[in-house]
């Protein structure tokens, strides 16, 4: 009853505004348009849209309707592109997004071989996913997500591909830095930089400040590493990160890392993909590229 053109367009005439602009879209006249959307409403038995004077509002019907072609839409055109690459012997476009801002780096130095091994497919990475990614899985707008904190979700796979040390970034001349470890009640203190996530997912605070009750004196989120460690070795004050990036830096800027508490913090990063895509060769191999590839303390 419900067919795809019903869904392109109620999505249609949402993003363009008027009947006559979805219909131009669409390459439809737009009785055409209207006729098919009649006979839809006759057959569900209800309206999807209302007019109120020369607008059109969607009823409850309707905007079910659109959130149902939002999320089917993407879909099916991906599995037509799909299936259009295999017919012509392609392998098409591996879409990652990053939700762990410092892993870009080592994801380069994957990619590069990954490309050598695959000539036939292109890798897109779409960094505005680095702080939440799981409803770009979802939606079908990336193929693998890279994450250091896996949401376990019905319909998704997640594969460890690498360990790493969270630890406290400290300017060289700062107390601390020659300390074997710290304890959280040493940073009550202290202007707390990290990047711009929600406090319940950031590491330090989840596993390390939180746990003790301390919070610090000021937390400012800055987005990019470089503009962090620039800070950390201002003396404007410290950060977490993982050590193989600190170390990295260190050439670079006037920094330490600390290990955070007796114990340290030991991660994991993941690579997230859906579980239908599972078997694409192209998506197993770049996984085990990942696993197999040089640990990130020696990048």
């Amino acid at each position: 009853m419900i067919e795809r053109i019903h869904l392109a367009i109620i999505r249609e005439v949402e993003l363009q505004g008027s009947l006559t602009a979805a219909a131009e879209k669409l390459f439809l006249t737009q009785s055409a348009l209207s006729h098919s959307i009649k006979k839809l409403e006759q057959q569900l038995g209800t309206d999807i849209w209302l007019r109120e004077g020369r607008r059109l509002r969607l009823t409850q019907s309707g905007q079910y309707l659109l959130a149902v072609a939002n999320r089917l839409l993407p879909q099916l055109s991906l599995a037509e592109e799909r299936l259009r690459q295999f017919a012509q012997g392609e392998r098409g476009t591996l879409r990652i997004g990053m939700e762990c801002h410092p892993c870009y780096q080592w994801l380069l130095k994957v990619v590069s071989p990954y490309l050598a091994d695959w000539p036939d497919v292109d890798v897109d990475v779409k960094q505005k996913f680095q702080f939440g990614g799981i409803g770009a899985l979802f939606g079908y707008e990336i193929d693998m997500l890279v994450t250091p904190d896996p949401l376990y979700k019905p319909g998704l796979i997640f594969q460890p591909v690498f360990d790493y040390e969270q630890v406290l970034v400290v300017n060289h001349q700062h107390p601390l830095a020659k300390s074997a470890y710290v304890v959280p009640e040493q940073l009550s203190n202290e202007t707390l930089i990290t990047y711009p996530v929600e406090i319940d997912r950031l590491d330090i605070y989840n596993q390390f400040l939180q746990p003790a009750g301390i919070s610090p004196h000021v937390h400012k989120p800055i987005e990019t590493t470089d503009i962090m460690l620039q800070m950390v070795a201002s003396g404007r004050g410290v950060a977490a990160l993982p050590r193989w990036l600190v170390e990295e830096y260190q050439s670079r800027f006037d920094v330490t890392p600390v290990q955070l508490g007796k114990q340290g913090i030991a991660k994991q990063i993941y690579l997230g993909i859906r579980e239908t895509d599972e078997q694409i060769d192209y998506v197993q191999a770049f996984i085990r590229l990942a696993q197999g590839g040089k640990s990130l303390s020696s990048l």
